[in-house]
């Protein structure tokens, strides 16, 4: 096999531009014959302007060492190449002689002769397309020629600086050549037409692939007829890039790069669609983070702000790609799920998110944990479309929330009844914070007893509320709620108001001195809270020994080191603290020993299955045992038979209350009580 120098078309193509341009007649013929030849690498060349119609069709490989091609557009024929004396001719021959012959068709059809005019008018229209073409070569936009195949038949300085070729580099070069590779197939009527605006990716010599703005016109010749199309193109990256960071402003969280609420209607929007299309059941999670407004307003934004990003990257990276996850606010995430086969399949992406979060985030040298509580609505079953979807699912968080206080939270569905609850709950709410304003609130005493004497020895303060229409309403059904709305501290300041200034009327009678104990939330357990005693006891004029605060086990998990200050500065004030409802908690023995507390308190969980339940009985004498070691007395609540109690005293309990002894009452039955001495 003969090997042969490849051609270089890119220079003869630029040589055939040169040579249409400036030759005419028989020069140019030769000078056409000889590009062939060079092309071709072969000894004898003819360009004939009147081709023999005996000639070989158009493109065929000669069988007699020969090539011919028909130099032709679509309705005249200017002649043909020849090309001979060189064999084997290959296929690859004949393709780049038939593309030397479509170029030349091209340019000859764009510069032929017009009918002799006179010289004053030969003149004038060389002077006219003199100034054309200097017009041409000096505007700064981007502006090429294309035949009606695709080829680049001219190239403009702008479009030099555009792209980096040349014009004798872009010059016979398929426009797919500046295509960046995934637009190489991209089809377009209008394309092939001309005649509308377009924005498009396009790549530069050097690489760079740039935005441009694309005008697409057609291109006639002297007879009307389409010779191919003339493109305007200029450099719109920048602006792209700006209406990008201004979609991402619009759609993105700022602080975790993920979809704000109004991208995620919109992903939501398209997800439910697709679930509707494929019969797919679908779900929204509503994601609340445990315990992020306390790590946020107690170490500062900055801390709190890092956190946010760390949780967005771990929830994503629990999620698959096609799945929807989105910041809302503050500690709001929600995520969407549209190819489920089932929706209790969410309940494994939820768990999946809580285990994501277990690990602690390590932030300044802080070793922080959260937890989530997830709410979850289901697509077609509760709503069908984004905005029900997103309300129902957060009412489920609510639920889910309520009544976990522990870290990892908990997994709740909506249901029907949630959402009547939750009406509920808004009347509630509204009529508490009427209630504060207005007396409808009183405090009920339970007496405490010494189990060694069975003598009243203090009493728990109790809120009750009294409605005007539904009469007395049970804390049950408020005091949660309290807990969740933040009410609970404003209800906490009127029982500790309330109480002193009730222990004041009985010291002032002359009553024996008792504790009044009353219970102190967690989110009342501030560094305000001993202040806020010592006011109240000096307005008052009330001894410390009056008072006592149950605080529950949740509220000193926080912060270990800032509840001692606090439950130390409290001390000072001569003021009791009991730890209350110990053992359903999470506290440790470790810990316990260093508050300082004077009492521990039963729960009511562990005395109802005494004296029958050995679990029950092992806990209770543990819990008494642990009190005894520590010195502190120990008190058991719930106590309504007289067996609980003969147990509870063999067991070495100091005091019990409970319904055996009395029920909550007023406090005039109470005082009662305490001048009439009760017994047993």
């Amino acid at each position: 096999m003969v090997v042969h120098p490849a051609p270089d078309f890119i220079a003869s193509s630029a040589a055939l531009c040169d040579a249409v341009l400036h030759l005419r007649g028989g020069v140019l013929h030769e000078e056409l014959g000889r590009i062939a030849r060079g092309l071709l690498a072969s000894p004898h060349e003819q360009f004939d302007p009147q081709p023999a119609s005996a000639a070989p069709s158009a493109g065929a490989a000669g069988v007699f060492g020969q090539l011919v091609q028909i130099v032709a557009s679509s309705d005249t024929v200017f002649g043909s190449f020849t090309v001979a004396g060189r064999a084997p001719y290959t296929a690859y021959d004949s393709h780049l002689l038939v593309s030397l012959a479509r170029l030349t068709a091209s340019l000859l059809q764009l510069h032929t002769p017009a009918p002799a005019l006179p010289d004053s008018a030969l003149v004038a229209v060389n002077d006219q397309l003199l100034r054309q073409t200097q017009i041409l070569e000096q505007i700064s936009e981007s502006v090429l020629t294309l035949d009606r195949g695709g080829y680049i038949t001219s190239w403009n300085r702008g479009a030099e600086r555009l792209f980096g070729y040349s014009a004798p580099e872009a010059v016979g070069q398929h426009i797919l050549f500046l295509y960046v590779d995934e637009d190489a197939n991209f089809r377009d009527a209008f394309a092939e037409q001309g005649g509308r605006m377009m924005e498009v990716r396009r790549r530069k010599k050097s690489g760079a692939v740039f935005w441009a703005s694309l005008t697409l016109t057609p291109l006639v010749d002297g007879a009307g007829r389409q010779a191919g199309l003339i493109a305007y193109l200029s450099d719109i990256t920048d602006r792209k890039q700006a209406e990008e960071r201004l979609h991402h402003l619009a759609y993105y969280d700022a602080l975790t790069k993920l979809p704000n609420r109004t991208l995620l209607t919109k992903l939501l929007e398209q997800g439910l669609a697709l679930a509707q299309r494929n019969d797919m059941a679908g779900c929204v999670l509503f994601v609340d983070l445990n315990r992020f407004k306390w790590i946020n307003d107690s170490l500062g934004r900055q801390i709190g702000d890092e956190l946010l990003r760390q949780v967005a990257l771990r929830l994503r990276g629990a999620l698959r790609e096609e799945d929807i996850v989105a910041h809302l606010s503050g500690d709001e995430f929600v995520v969407g799920l549209f190819d489920l086969r089932q929706h209790f399949e969410a309940t494994t992406v939820a768990h999946k998110l809580q285990a994501s979060l277990v690990a602690p985030f390590l932030i300044e040298g802080h070793d922080l944990r959260v937890g989530t509580s997830i709410g979850i609505s289901v697509y077609p079953q509760d709503g069908s479309d984004a905005e029900t979807l997103l309300r129902l699912a957060d009412i489920a968080m609510a639920r889910a929330k309520q009544g976990h206080d522990k870290l990892e939270g908990s997994v709740a569905f909506y249901s029907l009844d949630m959402n009547h609850g939750m009406h509920e709950r808004m009347r509630i709410e509204s009529g508490l914070r009427h209630a504060l304003g207005h007396g409808e609130l009183v405090l009920h005493y339970q007496p405490k007893f010494d189990i060694a004497d069975v003598r009243i020895n203090g009493a728990e303060a109790l809120v009750r509320w009294v409605h005007p229409q539904r009469g007395m309403i049970a804390p049950a059904d408020f005091i949660p709620l309290a807990e969740t709305t933040g009410l609970i501290v404003q209800v906490g300041e009127w029982v500790l108001e309330a109480a002193c200034a009730q222990a004041a009327i009985w010291q002032s009678a002359g009553l024996p001195t008792l504790r009044i104990a009353i219970n102190v939330s967690a989110r009342e357990f501030t560094a305000s809270l001993p202040i806020r005693v010592a006011a109240t006891l000096a307005r008052y004029r009330l001894a410390p020994e009056w008072l006592e605060l149950e605080i529950t086990e949740s509220a000193l998990m926080q912060d270990i080191e800032r509840v001692i200050a606090i439950m130390n500065s409290i001390n000072a004030l001569g003021v009791t603290l009991s730890l209350d409802d110990f053992g359903t908690g999470y506290s440790s023995l470790s810990y316990l020993k260093r508050f300082p507390i004077q009492s521990l308190k039963i729960d009511r969980s562990f005395t109802m299955g005494l004296p029958d339940d050995p679990s029950d009985c092992a806990i209770a004498t543990t819990i008494i045992s642990i009190g005894q070691k520590l010195g502190h007395r120990v008190i058991a609540e719930g106590v309504e038979t007289v067996e609980q109690l003969a147990f509870l005293r063999e067991s070495g309990c100091d005091e019990a209350q409970g319904y055996l002894f009395s029920k909550p009452i007023s406090a005039a039955a109470f005082e009662t009580a305490l001048r009439e001495n009760w017994l047993l």
